[in-house]
């Protein structure tokens, strides 16, 4: 099959072991981003399989109808991204791994990583130290301190776990539904959303991004926060309320925040009100950007490919499209 693997930015897949698997396909792999639907209609003319990188790029209706060789789009995970219906009306077939018992461990350990830096303010102590000014202000000790974690899932979880190592109290906050499976646990449930956010330290946020779940966390709740309180954010921008974190570092409510995702990806301007801020800690989406994460999400992803190349393709989200073409 003709393949196109979008928005590898370090081609760093043909370097991965479970690049091997796709050795009996004709392989092309983008190392830029581009937005553009002609340009990538031109690109992907070809193409019989598409690849994409996680939700780094939108598959449209508008890609959709220039596309008229492609019958599969492999990928895992969630898929907001791509226009599901419009992949059924042209006949495309996607599939997506779910993943269903296996956390991002590197998403985990990233938040751990951004929970360190806040409450130790460490790029401000790194860029003291290398400017030869030496120390730069007092950091927190996180032991004896409350982490919240809103989102009882997998990676919450195991989040919680390193919390616990480190000798934090760690109390929950979710859905309805979520915070049964928690008590159910016998985890430590906030007793109101309130004191949630009120009586927690560190506030970590961990929920996939559906409709419903849009916009969740709201200025109010950012208002119930402790002036040396940090929030981070290593799901998606999108369980933010538009322009609400940024209000609440203006107004010091949390005092920092520290966080992996933003409303526009790739974000480039370093004017960026956002990205800018004094009071804020960030990183360009790298939660799942380890050699060892992309080799188990993409083997997941080729196995796809050469399912769906030997007439039984797994992980169908559209499954009427192969029924009908049957």
């Amino acid at each position: 099959m003709k393949i196109h693997i979008l928005d590898d930015w370090f081609d760093t897949l043909r370097g991965l072991p479970c690049f091997a698997k796709l050795a009996d396909h004709d392989v092309t792999i983008w190392t830029d981003h581009v937005d553009d639907t002609g340009t990538l209609a031109s690109r992907l003319k070809d193409t019989e399989a598409l690849v994409l990188f996680r939700e780094r790029t939108k598959v449209t209706r508008e890609l959709l109808e220039s596309l008229p060789n492609l019958r599969l789009i492999s990928q895992r995970s969630v898929y907001p991204h791509v226009d599901v219906g419009a992949c059924t009306d042209h006949g495309v077939l996607l599939c997506s791994n779910m993943h269903g018992g296996t956390p991002s461990y590197a998403a985990a350990e990233l938040t751990w990583a951004l929970i360190m830096a806040g409450m130790r303010d460490l790029p401000a102590q790194m860029i003291s130290a290398k400017a030869g000014h030496w120390q730069a202000g007092v950091g927190k000790t996180l032991r004896g301190r409350q982490l919240g974690l809103y989102g009882y899932g997998r990676i919450a979880r195991a989040v919680a776990g390193y919390a616990k190592a480190f000798g934090m109290d760690v109390v929950w906050w979710s859905s309805e539904e979520g915070r049964t499976r928690a008590q159910a646990d016998s985890a430590e449930v906030a007793p109101s959303r309130e004191a949630f956010f009120a009586n927690s330290d560190v506030v970590s946020v961990h929920v996939r991004l559906k409709p419903d779940t849009r916009g969740i966390i709201t200025a109010s709740d950012f208002a119930q926060m402790q002036p040396g309180a940090l929030f981070v954010n290593t799901s998606r921008a999108g369980l933010i309320a538009p322009g609400a974190l940024l209000e609440a570092l203006n107004s010091g409510r949390p005092g920092k925040a520290a966080i992996d995702v933003f409303d526009t990806e790739p974000l480039t301007d370093p004017n960026d009100p956002l990205l800018s801020h004094p009071n804020l800690i960030a990183t360009p989406h790298i939660g799942f950007v380890t050699e060892d994460e992309f080799d188990l999400q993409f083997a997941d992803i080729f196995d796809q490919v050469n399912a769906y190349a030997e007439g039984a393709p797994i992980h169908m989200i559209n499954p009427e499209v192969w029924t009908s073409a049957g």
